[in-house]
């Protein structure tokens, strides 16, 4: 047996032995409310100070690069912890420690924020988003720290505030500041499939777009009295539906949603009665555009559409960009990162993972745009942000053991 078999095995018994203390922590862990102060949570600075005291214990120094968060007088931290390797470069797994607000408690069937285990599983707000993939990577860390040796390059772990709401206090400032080498190899275990079957290498473009429709308000009796937005939005939206799926039709195997996707979304409420024409229609659409396409070309076609739909009705019509975030050149299927990757979840699951595009974004677009190679994996059922939110155990351990594995198999 080669020294590297030796290493797999104590790896992988030393992460089953510490199983239930590890799934403890996680449930710790997912007791401090952290959900983003920016949806009017408590923010972060709790279950920060929690995972800094961990690490300090088990021996790692820690660096913090708060954020100043001066509209809502708050700190929003990050803290980094790592580990030193031959090689200059860094592989640097990236876990957000907010998380969104509960939702309607009644479709809850537990406290959100006193996590059930149950049946193999972990229920709580943020039980697979974040805090799986945030207690797995965190676990690897200090598994490899305790198996000793050099590592090929340094292995680290940032866990970062604000994911949930632009990343503007957290991953955003740190690329800005120069945190991160253009040689590292970075890990985002932010979304995944209930295999892990699937690294995410690709994200479309992301564009959130408000429209406001001004008409005139009058009885519904007497429509030819006033102007209906609700109309005017409506035909509004299925004009903008149909030109931009008609227009932006290439494909691209590579994304689990081969097309370019436009989905008319909310609308705001508008008048109170039946018997009233509104005077005013908000509408929203939630694109997800191929990296092959320009935003900036999108959003042109939608204000060309908006500008003939007030010369022929009559309306005012606003059009606002809600969020704007363009995709990232995707991640070369034979770039370190991914081979590494791919490599450690079929030793450890036995599992060989595809390559794969997603519409969905994480902030491995962030280091994308930024010219660092990135993958995106996980072992999750796809439940962020539901009611009854949950994580299960044995992926919990299995991800450890994956995340441990990389730097080994280099």
């Amino acid at each position: 047996m080669s020294q590297k078999d030796d290493l797999m095995q104590a790896l992988r018994a030393d992460i089953d032995r510490d199983s239930q203390q590890i799934q403890d922590f996680f449930v710790r862990m997912l007791r401090i409310k952290a959900v983003n102060p920016r949806m009017g949570g408590p923010g972060e600075e709790e279950r920060a100070e929690f995972l800094e005291n961990f690490l300090k214990s088990e021996g790692f120094d820690t660096t913090r690069f708060d954020a100043d968060d001066k509209e809502l007088g708050k700190k929003r931290p990050n803290i980094m912890a790592h580990l030193e390797g031959k090689a200059q470069k860094s592989l640097w797994f990236i876990a957000h420690m907010d998380t969104v607000p509960e939702g309607s408690m009644e479709l809850w069937s537990s406290d959100p924020f006193e996590p059930v285990v149950k049946d193999g599983k972990i229920t709580a707000r943020g039980a697979e988003d974040n805090g799986q993939a945030l207690v797995s990577a965190l676990f690897a860390l200090r598994e490899l720290k305790r198996l000793g040796g050099q590592l090929p390059f340094n292995v680290g772990i940032w866990l970062v505030s604000d994911e949930e709401f632009g990343s503007n206090y957290g991953i955003k400032q740190l690329l800005a500041q120069g945190r991160f080498g253009k040689d590292d190899l970075v890990i985002v275990p932010d979304s995944g499939t209930p295999k892990g079957d699937e690294i995410e290498i690709a994200e479309k473009g992301l564009l959130w777009l408000k429209l406001t429709t001004k008409g005139k308000q009058v009885h519904a009796s007497l429509p030819s009295k006033g102007l209906n937005a609700r109309r005017i939005g409506m035909k509004l939206a299925i004009e903008i539906d149909q030109f931009l799926a008609a227009k932006y039709k290439a494909k691209d195997p590579l994304f689990t949603e081969e097309l370019s996707t436009f989905e008319p979304t909310k609308v705001e409420p508008n008048v109170a009665n039946v018997n009233t024409i509104p005077g005013l229609d908000v509408g929203y659409f939630d694109c997800r555009v191929l990296p092959r396409y320009g935003l900036e070309d999108v959003t042109s076609d939608v204000e060309g559409i908006v500008r003939k739909y007030e010369k022929n009705y009559g309306a005012s019509i606003s059009l606002e960009l809600v969020q704007e975030e363009p995709a990232g050149p995707a991640t070369s299927e034979t770039s370190e990162v991914a081979v590494l990757l791919s490599k450690a979840v079929e030793e450890t699951t036995k599992v060989k993972p595809r390559l794969v595009g997603i519409g969905g974004q994480t902030v491995g677009n962030l280091f994308r745009r930024d010219g660092i190679p990135t993958a995106v994996w996980s072992t999750v059922d796809d439940v962020p942000h539901e009611p009854n939110e949950y994580s299960w155990i044995k992926n919990l351990i299995s991800d450890t053991k994956a995340f441990a594995a990389i730097p080994l198999l280099a």
